[in-house]
């Protein structure tokens, strides 16, 4: 009879609570308070079915109290009858297909388990790939869901009895941990030499390698790692010299003690290099131990904890800080194959240290910094995704949407459910692999999370790979301009909701809805359209491509122009400087530019950074924002407004009586950052006057510089200045800002 029916709660948990231990978590919580009925994973997160007198203070505990590693979204309540009192509260087995819940970004090994593998009676003494339901590889092993170790790469290491009987106890934390393995089941790794596996102790047989100067190719989580001795000048140079890579920094690992015997560390640079994640942070150095080598003409340098015990082991082993940079060839995309490795690496590594887990899909190391105007992500990759952004609540009733990014810096984004998906890095689109790791990535993503977009973005230039990928999709298709996508990632992230907003977007190049190339830009708009209210005077760009690579290019136009050819005769004279002038002259691949990138070079070349090519992109803004580190500008070079153009001409006067003047490089640097942090500043406050608002959001790739950005919010003091915190300021958050664009034209045509 319906009377006899027993009244309970319905309980939907959404969010990423899925593989980080939550289900026993609330098994744990349901036995304390008294609570009976069960818990399961479906396809849209965690469902709870309970019964009892305690349902108000369970039911609050659920997000309250939630595991290390799960993000809680929403917890939904719902009556639900009872046939029968359920007498025990039980974890039920997964249920449905698809994806509706979030999947787990590869976590560092937690406290637990690095306390195992260092604890001679511990079963898991040594073990390399020890985990448990709080840290562990996730993402990078999943080929399905819902997350079971049968749809990851882990299926093919059964479970020995004793690891079965851990992941079959709810009350153990290694409870449906789906990696769970130890030596008598799991994943090994060995050391290899000549393509022949070496007898005995992988670990300690490569830290003596290493010590010996050794070069190192090392399988992790997301991909091969090359490895050697940070504390050896030529094993460096041998580094160098075999990748083909003179100048641009290299990542460094180590524990926390090490990484602050060489960088200053504040408390949240110290709390962020212990987070889950593990990216790489960019920190102050405060010695010169290391060689020089290792970050060329820079004052930070990027260190990661170790974050797999294989990392734990080879670091305590070692004794000592490691080089850890990407294996892969230049400008493809990392290896993660053990015969990809052995091709493609073997003229880099004298060894290797291999092991037998699959590599899903490739991730690199995420890159961030903490400046004074907070957290800062250069690449998202590892640790951070596949985590999700909510929308501003405008975008709830989203449709959903597919955008692929730009050229650069290649990654793309899902919208689906109120939230967005923003993907792994994958690099530069012009490589052919990168290129095929990308259409990769977007099966991937759409089969992962059960994407069907009705909808798709891309940016507004025709011969971007990822353009016309957007047009063979079958889908209707928005052109976003580069810029405009810039400004609504910043918006975007922060939730901002409102009439209008103005954008400060310095980058290096994206192409204007006037066929110019733009990259100095003022908008004011909101997510569905703007217009240009201020912008850098353009100059020419000449040789198109070649001027990104050759910063002296950008210096003889921008002299040119502020009536200082004699000078650029001078510093340029031994390059073909008549010629650049003559092809700019008649527009011969000459474009017009106000890429403020292009300015940082500009100012570089002058001051003889760089002379011919650069090694690597940003090479010279970079080492322009380490001179001005620290340094008190006290005079800021000038800018003038004329109209609504941005003019550098003052700017460059004053920068050649400096230099003429014999002022020091570093002063230089940080006389011209004030300088345009004032005249952006400036001009963005009297765009924001006059469209009435306070908001001011920075977005572009020149606001990866921590000089520029800390000057940029300081002048800006009193408006509601809007900074990237978890979306790259790069490119790397252009395919967020399409799709946010994409809808919003949508939903207004609706």
């Amino acid at each position: 009879m319906h009377g006899a029916l027993k009244k309970g709660s319905h309980i939907r948990v959404r969010g990423q609570v899925q593989g980080v231990g939550y289900r026993p978590f609330v098994w744990a919580l349901a036995h304390k308070l008294g609570i009976t009925g069960s818990v399961l994973n479906d396809p849209e997160g965690v469902l709870i079915l309970a019964y009892g007198s305690a349902l108000d203070a369970f039911t609050a505990v659920l997000s309250e109290q939630a595991p290390p590693l799960a993000r809680v979204d929403a917890v939904e309540l719902s009556d639900h009858l009872f046939a029968e009192t359920p007498s025990d509260f039980v974890i039920a087995p997964s249920t449905g297909e698809g994806a509706k819940t979030r999947i787990t970004p590869d976590a560092a090994t937690c406290d637990q388990c690095f306390a195992e593998i260092l604890d001679p009676n511990d079963r898991r003494f040594g073990y390399a790939f020890a985990n448990c339901t709080h840290c562990g590889p996730r993402f990078s092993i999943i080929n399905g869901v819902p997350y079971d170790r049968e749809k990851t790469t882990m299926a093919d290491f059964p479970m020995c009895a004793e690891c079965a009987e851990e992941y079959a106890d709810p009350a153990d934390r290694r409870f449906h941990a789906q990696p769970v393995a130890c030596a008598n089941c799991g994943p090994r790794c060995w050391r290899e030499v000549n393509g022949v596996e070496e007898q005995g102790d992988a670990i300690a047989a490569t830290a003596e390698g290493l010590r010996r100067g050794e070069i190192v190719a090392i399988k992790g989580l997301g991909g091969f790692h090359l490895a050697c001795d940070a504390r050896n000048p030529d094993a460096v140079a041998r580094l160098r010299e075999r990748k083909h890579r003179p100048a641009k920094p290299l990542a460094l690992m180590g524990p926390l003690d090490t990484i602050r015997r060489h960088c200053r560390l504040s408390p949240d640079e110290e709390a962020r290099l212990q987070d889950p994640a593990a990216p790489i942070l960019l920190l102050e150095k405060i010695s010169d131990d290391l060689p020089e080598a290792v970050a060329p003409g820079q004052t930070v340098l990027g260190w990661m904890l170790p974050y797999t015990p294989l990392h734990h082991l080879l670091i305590d082993t070692f004794g000592g800080p490691l080089v850890m940079t990407s294996g892969n060839l230049s400008g493809e995309p990392q290896v993660i194959g053990n015969e990809e490795a052995s091709e493609k690496l073997g003229r880099f590594a004298d060894a290797f240290l291999m092991h037998d887990r699959q590599i899903a899909r490739r991730l690199d190391d995420s890159v961030e910094r903490i400046t004074a105007a907070g957290p800062m992500v250069l690449r998202r990759a590892r640790g951070q995704v596949p985590e999700t952004l909510p929308l501003p609540q405008t975008f709830a009733d989203a449709p959903q949407t597919i955008a692929y990014g730009g050229q650069m810096k290649g990654a793309i984004c899902l919208v689906k459910d109120g939230l967005a998906l923003l993907g792994h890095h994958l690099g530069n689109l012009d490589d052919a692999l990168t290129y095929e790791a990308f259409l990769q990535a977007d099966r991937d993503y759409a089969e992962l999370f059960a994407h069907d977009p009705v909808l798709a973005a891309c940016d507004l230039h025709p011969e971007f790979a990822a353009t016309r990928h957007a047009e063979a999709s079958g889908l209707p298709v928005e052109y976003v301009q580069h810029h405009h996508a810039h400004m609504a990632s910043c918006l975007g992230e922060n939730l901002w909701s409102g009439d209008a907003a103005v954008g400060i977007v310095l980058d290096g190049l994206g192409l204007g809805p006037d066929n110019t190339v733009w990259g100095g830009e003022i908008l004011v708009g909101d997510y569905g359209s703007v217009e240009r209210a201020y912008y850098l005077r353009p100059a020419p760009l000449p040789g198109g491509d070649q001027a990104q690579s050759e910063p002296w290019r950008n210096a003889v136009m921008r002299l040119d122009q502020s009536g200082h050819a004699a000078f650029a005769d001078s510093l340029f004279a031994d390059r073909p400087v008549e010629t650049l002038r003559r092809a700019a002259a008649a527009g011969f691949n000459a474009p017009p530019s106000s890429s403020a990138g292009r300015l940082f070079d500009a100012v570089a070349a002058c001051l003889g950074y760089c002379p011919g090519r650069q090694s690597f992109e940003g090479e010279v803004a970079m080492r322009l924002e380490a001179q001005a580190q620290g340094q008190n500008a006290g005079d800021s070079y000038r800018f003038a407004i004329e109209g609504r153009q941005i003019d550098p001409g003052p700017m460059f006067d004053e920068l050649v009586f400096d230099i003429e003047s014999g002022v020091s490089d570093a002063m230089i640097a940080a006389r011209f950052h004030r300088g345009l942090a004032q005249a952006f500043a400036g001009a963005a406050r009297c765009a924001a006057d006059e469209a009435e608002t306070r908001t001011i959001a920075l977005s572009g790739g020149c606001f990866q510089n921590r000089v520029l950005t800390e000057m940029v919010v300081e002048e800006l003091s009193g408006y509601d200045v809007l900074v990237h915190r978890k979306v790259p300021a790069n490119d790397g958050g252009l395919a967020f800002g399409q799709a946010l664009v994409a809808i919003a034209r949508h939903m207004d045509r609706q």
